[in-house]
């Protein structure tokens, strides 16, 4: 059925649209984003994945694949730690259909899934930056500063994207 729908080929427009769509963000509004001591990291793909499992319902589609060809291109692109979001991102696939198995998905139960979502990403990029010695951040600095604001931004971005990108889904079915 994935095969012959506009998915196959609407889904993967979409995400690698949110991927360079959230680096236009952040450039953009980069003065506004990234103001000292603040940070907000805006996850549009994050949300286009997470979307992608909320909405598939009858059609399976291979979200871990696409995830870790975006996590490929985010990381070469983005990040230039090569193996974080090729990690993160078909892990948060993962922990979603873990979630969607006990919780049916409407727009409440896709929002507590995106803040866990947002938040498993944060801290691994966190970690991973420490790791490497990129950041010397604190933890408590970090949940302040960077955990916060961002879901907040993604949190706000969730709500009024929400019922435009299921439009999109349901069109693209």
């Amino acid at each position: 059925m994935y095969r012959l729908s506009k998915m196959r080929f609407g889904f993967p427009i979409g995400l690698f649209l949110m991927l360079f769509l959230d680096g236009s963000i952040s450039q953009v509004f980069s003065v506004h984003l990234f103001n000292t001591p603040s940070v907000m990291v805006s996850h549009l793909v994050v949300l286009w994945l997470v979307c992608g499992v909320l909405f598939e319902e009858t059609m399976p589609m291979p979200l871990a694949k696409w995830a870790i060809a975006a996590g490929i291109v985010f990381d070469l692109y983005y990040t230039g730690i090569f193996g974080v979001y090729v990690f993160v991102f078909p892990l948060v696939v993962y922990v979603t259909r873990v979630i969607v198995k006990y919780i049916s998905p409407n727009f409440l139960s896709g929002l507590l899934i995106y803040f866990i979502d947002i938040t498993i990403v944060e801290a691994l990029s966190f970690v991973a930056s420490r790791v490497v010695h990129m950041t010397a951040m604190s933890g408590s600095a970090f949940l302040v500063n960077t955990l916060g604001p961002t879901l907040a931004l993604n949190l706000a971005m969730f709500v009024v994207l929400y019922f435009p990108i299921r439009a999109v889904y349901n069109w693209l079915k």
